[in-house]
């Protein structure tokens, strides 16, 4: 079905009515009482999933829906030799086509538990406007059209028979603008737009990262609102992530009611929640901090997440997806946790509904990894400092299309209860590992670190090392350890 501006009216009035009767009421000042999960923090390590008609096409990226109505770009022209003319075959004329044929949230949730996923995090409705969900909002959702299934649901469902937690993003406010240059040329984008049509509002882009352009009117923004509580409300997600036009100054009103929402509806269930926001959104302290594609390059005394894709060119699936490796994403983890945060790597499934066998791959190989060593990571906290070597983390978003190269003297720090892990990020061949950051010098110098040291092991290998501390720091030395893969020494403390 579709809602009209008076059923929705009349579903944010019971909205509203909720948040005047929360623990929190839609301002800063009350929503900087918000504490962070613990769970979240222990958590570690998430899965994203980008996933829709985008990935029909299976080309450039999940932005498809946009490129391909912006005449010259290679979209435009793909989009022309493959399905024909905009004005008879636009992007709507995907859905049909979209059938999850192959879909098993079972496999999926499966996958991610053997992946070491603590929390997952489908896309409940990208860019696109077409909800992955059961919706009474809109009728352009997979329950009414396409495969006529709640995929949404089905993997909620999957990943709580498995006790992970089951998250969602929303990427709707973008969809103010996303479809506007189809009104630049004859296509099947046309005025008049109204409510309830797939494609509106298609307002013109002035810019995608342009917070100065026309505000979005009230009855998209409180269409918006309704959509972000209907997936509290039907679904219960334990995060909630946000895109970055979020940013856009006409969204803030917006922002605060649904925190407020979000957060009273919560307290509730007796749940603990958290939002992630990109750049200043969100005030400082009311929500958890995303850095996309990038990470910082010193620890923080605060919670904060990094999301990245296991692609280097898209977050959807396309045929041609540049992958990262294992190793480098691994390192990346251990380096965003040493740090005090959590990282949510991505996958893109098929149209039909299977994961790649690459990113099948690069995920069982993280789990592999997490098995042996999970205890380095998971629950863990940081220590007086993230890490030492050479190797210099760029700061910042999208900074992630580099591999880094690590070196032996690379390594990071973490701590769970009476252990000290360091992680070598680039195991040496010749298995001789000096953590200078554990010196044995004078206390009354105040170095990092002057307490004792019981006893040394290497996760994963029956081999002891033979250690010893000195004035230049701790030394390891092994002769059969190897791994093309971080290794992670546990130092028992006294």
């Amino acid at each position: 079905m579709n809602f009209s501006r008076e059923d929705v009216e009349v579903y944010l009035q019971a909205v509203r009515r909720v948040i005047r009767e929360g623990p929190f009421d839609a301002t800063w000042d009350s929503l900087s009482q918000y504490q962070v999960p613990n769970w979240y923090q222990k958590a570690k390590f998430g899965i994203f999933i980008h996933w829709g008609l985008y990935s029909i096409p299976a080309f450039g990226n999940e932005w498809y829906s946009r490129n391909m109505y912006i005449q010259g770009s290679p979209e435009f022209e793909h989009h022309r030799k493959t399905y024909g003319e905009h004005k008879t075959f636009g992007y709507k004329d995907f859905i049909p086509q979209f059938q999850a044929t192959n879909y098993d949230a079972e496999e999926w949730a499966q996958l991610f538990a053997d992946a070491g996923a603590r929390y997952v995090m489908p896309v409940a409705e990208h860019h696109d406007g077409f909800q992955m969900y059961r919706s009474d909002i809109s009728a352009f959702n997979a329950y009414d059209m396409g495969p006529k299934r709640d995929l949404m649901g089905e993997l909620e469902t999957s990943l709580s028979e498995r006790s992970i937690p089951f998250c969602a993003s929303s990427h709707r406010i973008e969809h103010w603008f996303f479809m506007g240059h189809g009104k630049e040329f004859d296509s099947d984008i046309k005025e008049p737009l109204t409510r309830g049509d797939f494609y509106w509002p298609a307002e013109k882009e002035y810019g995608t990262h342009d917070l100065n352009a026309p505000a979005p009117s009230e009855e998209f923004m409180e269409d918006w609102l309704a959509r972000c509580c209907e997936i509290v409300d039907n679904y219960r997600p334990k995060v909630f992530y946000f895109d970055w036009w979020i940013q856009h100054p006409a969204a803030k009103p917006y922002l605060r009611e649904f925190a407020a929402y979000y957060y009273n509806r919560a307290a509730e269930w007796g749940a603990e929640v958290a939002i992630n926001y990109k750049h200043d959104a969100f005030m400082f302290g009311t929500a958890v901090l995303d850095i996309e594609r990038g990470q910082f390059a010193e620890q923080k005394p605060y919670f904060w997440q990094t999301c990245t894709s296991v692609a280097t060119n898209s977050w959807g699936y396309t045929e041609n997806n540049h992958y990262k490796t294992s190793y480098s994403l691994i390192c990346d983890l251990v380096d965003i946790v040493s740090k005090n945060g959590t990282m949510l790597l991505n996958v893109g499934p098929k149209a039909d509904g299977t994961i790649p066998d690459q990113d099948r791959h690069i995920l069982l190989e993280i789990g592999e990894w997490l098995r042996v060593n999970g205890e380095a990571i998971y629950g863990s906290k940081v220590w007086r400092q993230a890490g030492e070597g050479p190797t210099t983390i760029e700061e910042g978003q999208f900074t992630d299309a580099e591999q880094k190269q690590f070196t032996s003297e690379d390594i990071r720090f973490t701590v769970n209860g009476s252990y000290l892990y360091a992680t070598v990020l680039q195991y040496p061949e010749d298995g001789l590992v000096h953590i200078k950051s554990l010196a044995d010098q004078d206390a009354s110098k105040l170095p990092h670190f002057s307490g004792i040291i019981k006893d040394v092991t290497i996760l994963g290998y029956e081999e002891k090392p033979v250690w010893k501390r000195t004035s230049s720091g701790l030394q390891c030395k092994t002769t059969q350890v190897q791994s093309d893969k971080p290794v992670v020494l546990k130092i028992e403390l006294d």
